[in-house]
């Protein structure tokens, strides 16, 4: 049986800020990431979709996914309308061969958008054809009490959407396991954003396996399920003082998702003999 399954590995554009876009594409094909997923606003060349088809001519590597722009600081990339960015994302994502686009739910003063968020998605994801992954989040902890910053919840279990997205670092600052998280998920989980935390109050995003979630475990339950979503490095580089550090993170991250994500070897049964007379007798291993 092949220890390979179906699902490609990919790296974050995300993942070597402040590097460009362009330098994401660049580790991603050198090191041997399977792809690319996109998240729109971190830098301006992550917006021009023409820019992008020629990265991906170029280093003959595909983007799996658009991160639509709905973090704070991407919040007037591609306009303030947040369903237009969702449209926007939605058509990146099928220029680009993309299958995945990747959402938070909303902020809670984003009020109209919050009251129709979960029909919204599906009614998007029918009309485009695209899946939309809705990203789990976590509650914006303070000294003795939390704030809830996400509306209609900042765990995506609680609503009806078709597909999610998990990422271990958020699941860590909401201190939640992510292995019985991806269960709780299930068929739904369609996404993977393989990284860390230790379960601090802040958004860690560390390279898998120095922080306390369960990241090798869930990649190979991930394994023995045959899962067949996307699982993107989304690791924060940002402390890196050189690009050899950087490719550091980088490629430890890579080596451990392909060291885990792999199904538990099935048993080994002892074979069978049939006698000249008839008999069966078991082979001795």
């Amino acid at each position: 049986m092949s220890t390979r399954t179906a699902a490609k590995i990919g790296l974050s554009t995300a993942s070597v800020y402040p590097e460009s876009t362009a330098s994401c594409f660049e580790l991603s094909a050198r090191l041997g990431y399977d792809g690319v997923e996109v998240m729109v606003g971190i830098d301006p060349l992550s917006t021009q979709i023409d820019a992008i088809k020629r990265l991906v001519d170029y280093h003959q590597l595909p983007v799996l996914a658009i991160h639509a722009p709905c973090l704070l600081i991407t919040q007037r990339v591609w306009g303030t309308d947040p369903w237009g960015k969702l449209e926007r994302s939605a058509e990146a994502a099928k220029d680009l061969g993309a299958d995945v686009v990747v959402v938070h739910p909303p902020f809670r003063w984003q009020r109209d958008y919050a009251r129709g968020f979960v029909e919204g998605i599906a009614r998007l994801e029918q009309d485009s054809g695209i899946v939309f992954a809705v990203e789990n989040m976590y509650p914006w902890r303070a000294p003795g009490k939390g704030l809830q910053a996400y509306a209609p919840s900042w765990d995506p279990t609680e609503q009806s959407y078709a597909h999610t997205t998990l990422d271990l670092s958020h699941s860590s600052t909401a201190e939640q396991d992510c292995v019985e998280l991806a269960a709780t998920m299930g068929s739904t989980l369609k996404h993977v954003h393989l990284t860390d935390g230790t379960g601090s109050a802040k958004d860690e995003h560390l390279v898998p396996g120095r922080g306390t979630q369960r990241a090798a475990d869930l990649l190979q339950g991930l394994a023995n399920q045959d899962f067949r979503g996307h699982i993107i490095v989304e690791i924060n580089t940002r402390r890196a003082a050189t690009r050899s550090e950087r490719e550091i993170d980088l490629v430890e991250s890579l080596e451990f998702t392909r060291k885990h994500f792999v199904p538990t070897p099935a048993p080994r049964h002892p074979g069978f003999a049939v006698t000249p007379d008839g008999e069966v007798s078991e082979l001795t291993p």
